[in-house]
């Protein structure tokens, strides 16, 4: 169909183009005849030629049909959609979706617009450029939050025309719509909103219940101005230094509780399992013991049932055991008066053995004395006969402690003669009292 079109515009402008070529030869011949007339003598030249003008002017007239009937074709590309503007009454309702529509010519035209997704966005792109369509900002949005601090936010809307209001937008909202509706009530939705909450809740706490509510605001604000919004994305939002600096450790100090609170669940939880297997162990437990009890009844009942017939045997028995206590009675009784006996002989023994033994002692000790006697005489009677061995004697007792030296027995040393004179009359002396005691 664009090829029809373009050939009738050529056909037409061809056509007009013919008609002014054939009145500009026209006139040039008449030109030249004029200075030819001009220059040769009168009734020698033909006639003048008429011009064209009807011819020209047919073809004029005729040229108009093709570019009329080619100012009529339309065709919407796709991805887009227009509407039809007319000269006298205005925007016309309606909606021409892609393809080839006809139109009035010279009296309406089609505005079109862009039906496709777009987007607006603040602040850079994910590869860190600048987003480079005709809706992009390379700065962020600059919102204050309800302490007084200025966020810078990262936001991307993404939107398109609603096909069915563009008649709407053709006639009541300026143009283009992406550069003078969409970038204002984006920011002025989140101008309003950000102040109502704090930065610690527009940076994580509430991050996104604040993007659904912006999105609910902006999808309303732009559907009255036929403007379907589809996604309402906070990319990033920058913090002022200090604060972020400040919030960073407040995180950090959350992340801990978090941790501390999952490992509180945890222990809880394991506390938990420790008391459903207490309580399996204890229902265990009670239901051994109602067992064990079952059958500790049944054992009972058993010999109760057997006690009937064994009570008779255990009378028998206690009979039985009386007497035999009665006689280990007995025999006790006996076998403690002849351990009584046996004491008292042992003592009349032991008083005998005692009596026999210190007759023996002084027996011992008269005949020692007797002996020692006798020794004592006999040595006597020695030292008598030898008075030389009580030198011995003595040097035999004194060899310890003193030094022995011999000396001669003729008298000229006067401790020697004095110590056997000594010796001498202590012999005769105990010789004396040996003699007087023995008649006693």
């Amino acid at each position: 169909m664009l090829a029809l079109k373009y050939l009738l515009i050529t056909g037409g402008l061809g056509m007009i183009l013919v008609a002014m070529s054939i009145l500009a030869y026209d006139l040039y011949r008449e030109l030249m005849y004029r200075r030819a007339l001009s220059a040769a003598p009168t009734g020698t030249l033909p006639p003048l030629p008429q011009l064209r003008w009807r011819t020209s002017l047919a073809l004029a007239l005729l040229a108009w049909g093709p570019l009329l009937l080619a100012f009529s074709i339309v065709v919407v590309p796709s991805g887009t959609a227009g509407v039809r503007v007319s000269q006298t009454s205005g925007t016309q309702p309606g909606t021409l979706y892609p393809g080839v529509h006809f139109v009035t010519p010279l009296v309406e035209e089609v505005a079109l617009f862009d039906t496709r997704d777009q987007i607006f966005t603040t602040g850079t792109t994910e590869d860190g450029r600048a987003a480079g369509n005709v809706t992009a900002k390379s700065q962020l949005l600059d919102v204050q939050a309800k302490e007084g601090l200025t966020l810078g936010l990262a936001i991307t809307v993404r939107y398109r025309l609603d096909p069915k209001r563009l008649d709407y937008i053709q006639g009541s909202l300026p143009r283009p719509v992406e550069k003078e509706i969409v970038p204002p009530t984006v920011a002025s939705v989140w101008r309003e909103l950000v102040p109502n909450y704090t930065v610690r809740d527009v940076f994580s706490a509430k991050r996104e219940e604040v993007r659904q509510r912006a999105a609910g605001l902006i999808t309303q604000k732009l559907a009255a101005d036929g403007i379907v919004v589809k996604e309402v994305m906070l990319r990033d939002i920058q913090l002022p230094p200090e604060y972020a600096q400040g919030l960073e450790t407040l995180l950090l100090k959350e992340q801990e509780n978090d941790r501390m609170g999952v490992e509180t669940e945890l222990k809880q939880k394991q506390v938990r399992i420790a008391e459903l297997e207490a309580e399996a162990t204890k229902v265990q437990q009670i239901k051994q013991a109602e067992g064990e009890a079952q059958v500790h009844v049944l054992q009972a009942k058993g010999e109760s049932d057997a006690m009937q017939y064994t009570l008779p045997l255990k009378e028998k028995q206690i009979q039985q055991s009386k007497l035999e206590a009665e006689a280990r009675k007995e025999a006790t009784i006996q076998n403690a008066e002849a351990a009584a006996q046996a004491k008292v002989i042992d003592s009349k023994a032991e008083s005998e053995r005692r009596t026999l033994l210190a007759e023996a002692e002084a027996g011992r000790i008269r005949v020692t004395a007797a002996a020692d006697a006798e020794r004592l005489q006999s040595e006597g009677a020695i030292l008598k006969q030898n008075p030389l061995l009580i030198n011995k004697i003595v040097a035999e007792r004194l060899s310890d402690k003193l030094q022995i030296m011999m000396v001669p027995a003729d008298g000229k040393f006067f401790f020697a003669n004095d110590v056997l004179h000594s010796m001498s009359a202590a012999n005769q002396a105990s010789q004396a009292e040996q003699s007087e005691a023995q008649p006693r």
